[in-house]
Order: structure tokens, then sequence, then C-alpha cells
């Protein structure tokens, strides 16, 4: 049985963590794979802390990756942590708390979809809220607000989109590994 968990918890950690280095391939802006991880570790890690720490720990490092070696050439000093990273995180903690509500007992292709939705807005809401909150573009004020959401409209499509693929690929994938191979499936998850 330990082999089986150390075994279904490596295979979900490498999943996650090519998921998070996926961004590196070409895409449309915000078509990222960072709601989908925090919301398909929700649904098949056994604990809970190892649903939260995998997916921020692998977005954590393909960051390390993508500002430091992919955009080395405009930044002087190493970066461990970018500016206002902490409102995307805190979006994808939260989107991993609607995964493990979405997903408490079982995994269907209308709560993927749910899921991919949920995600989408609450990574723009947290995001353009740090944006207005954290920055001087617009005045701390009610309008300045609006004004910050009605700017990030145009980037809730590849949000919305990524969530959309990611979450297909990675839930269906699964799906289908854990068809082919014994040893990864779950008795507290069920896809229906």
């Amino acid at each position: 049985m330990n082999k089986k968990i150390n075994i279904q918890f490596a295979t979900l950690t490498l999943i996650i963590l090519l998921a998070a280095f996926s961004r590196l391939l070409p895409h449309m802006p915000n078509f990222s794979p960072l709601g989908a991880i925090g919301l398909f570790g929700a649904a098949h890690f056994m604990k809970k802390w190892q649903a939260f720490l995998i997916p921020i720990l692998t977005t954590w490092l393909s960051d390390l990756y993508i500002n430091n070696v992919v955009y080395a050439a405009y930044n002087p000093e190493f970066i461990w942590f970018y500016k206002g990273f902490y409102w995307q995180y805190g979006s994808y903690i939260f989107i991993t708390l609607l995964g493990m509500f979405l997903y408490a007992n079982k995994v269907t292709a209308r709560n993927i979809l749910f899921g991919a939705i949920g995600a989408s807005l609450i990574f723009f809401f947290i995001s353009n809220f740090g944006v207005w909150a954290s920055g001087n573009m617009y005045p701390k004020t009610w309008i300045g607000l609006l004004n910050c959401y009605l700017a990030g409209v145009p980037f809730i499509k590849g949000t919305l989109l990524g969530n959309l693929f990611y979450s297909s690929v990675l839930f269906g994938g699964f799906y289908l590994l854990q068809k082919r191979f014994v040893l990864l499936q779950s008795s507290r998850i069920k896809y229906a």
C-alpha cells in the first residue's frame, strides 16, 4: 500500500511539474496551466498540505526558471520572487480550495468545467485587485478599481482558455493513466 501511495505521489508531482514548465511553450497572454494544476492537485493528492504545497512549489520553480533564465537579459539581479507574486500565489491557494470543494468525492466533466471557470474568475478578481491595491496605475478609489478590472477583461480570455485546456489535459490524461495502471487508482476520488 505504501509503495502505491509513493508511486501516486511521484506521478502526480511529475505531471504537475511538467504542466508548470509547459509555460515555456509559446502561448497567448495568460494562457497558463497554473489554475488547472491547483484544481488537479486538490482533486488527487491524499494529504491536503500536498494539494497546496506541490502546485505552489512547482509554480515557484517555473517562475525561478522563467525570471532568471528565459528573461535573464532583462533582470540584472537574481529574482527569487517577482513584485506582487503574493497576489497570484494567493489566488492559487483559493483555486485549490475551490478544487477541494468541487472534487471532494468525484470528478465529472461538469465539475471540471465549473472548476476551470471558477479558477479563471478567482485569478481575475484577485490578481487585478492586487494590481490596483499595490500599484500606482489606478487611483485608490472605486472608480480606479473598476477601471483596473475593465483593463483586465481582455486577459481573462487567455486565462479561461488555459484553464479549460489544461484541466481537460490533466484530468483526462490522469484518468487514462489510472485506467492503464492500477497503482495510480485512488480509493479517495472517483471519475464519473
